[in-house]
């Protein structure tokens, strides 16, 4: 039996899962990654001179129009192959009673685009926007403002992610971490292993005995550890994954 046999079987068989996604699963469907989208009239700028409050603060106009920007990029893609056997598994998982997770540290909205239901954000959704100053939630706003006021206080509104220097979304990692501990088997997607806290979770779920996947086009630090890695593309890797 192969490694992608081999993981397969696991994942049919596991009593529960945890999937954990990072920036690869997204790129396939064009979508550039954190640093990529430094492009044009923003390669000029660093991506930690955009994604503070100390920045937001100091140049509303410019932070809310890199991600206004980013917005419409996310806006225009779908899911790919990846995003959607993903969606799959959840349901499969689901048709026998077992426990399933998804952790994204994306902030695009593609995995429920693709149907997922079950996830945890960890850094936010681009795609949703808050205020500032009490963390109003908005649907709409002036579209001729830079960056637009909040309707119910004033504040500057501003993408609903997670910023360098703040805290994850509240109970967001402690819900991961649960999971990770009592699964049976932690599929980890196109992730680098670098970004704390999510690079903990593999970890946390290797202590506790689960079975670990890693997909991914490049070795990473969970590579070594991992039960199966399985080198290549999410969009060609995991359809195969989920085959029944």
């Amino acid at each position: 039996m192969d490694d992608l046999e081999a993981a397969r079987a696991a994942l049919a068989g596991a009593r529960s899962i945890v999937v954990m996604t990072g920036a690869g699963i997204s790129a396939e469907s064009g979508i550039p990654t954190f640093r990529d989208a430094m492009t044009g009239l923003w390669s000029r700028f660093r991506p930690e001179d955009l994604a503070t409050e100390e920045a937001f603060r100091r140049d509303p106009r410019a932070v809310w129009d890199w991600y206004a920007w980013r917005r419409e990029r996310v806006e225009g893609v779908a899911p790919n192959p990846g995003h959607r056997a993903i969606a799959r598994l959840e349901a499969l998982a689901a048709a026998r009673g077992a426990p399933f997770l998804l952790v994204t540290q994306n902030v695009d909205g593609l995995h429920q685009a693709a149907g997922s239901a079950r996830l945890v954000e960890l850094h936010g959704n681009i795609r949703r926007v808050k205020c500032l100053d009490a963390g109003h939630p908005a649907a709409r706003w002036a579209p001729d403002e830079h960056p637009p006021r909040c309707a119910a206080c004033g504040s500057w509104l501003r993408p609903d992610v997670v910023w360098f220097g703040e805290m994850l979304p509240e109970g967001a990692f402690e819900s991961a971490a649960a999971a990770a501990a009592d699964c049976g088997v932690f599929l980890c997607v196109g992730t680098s292993g670098l970004v704390e806290p999510a690079a903990s979770l593999p970890r946390v779920a290797l202590r506790a005995g689960a079975r670990v996947i890693e997909v991914n086009a490049e070795p990473t630090p969970l590579t070594a550890h991992a039960s199966w890695s399985l080198p290549g593309k999410a969009g060609e890797i995991l359809p195969a994954l989920v085959a029944e």
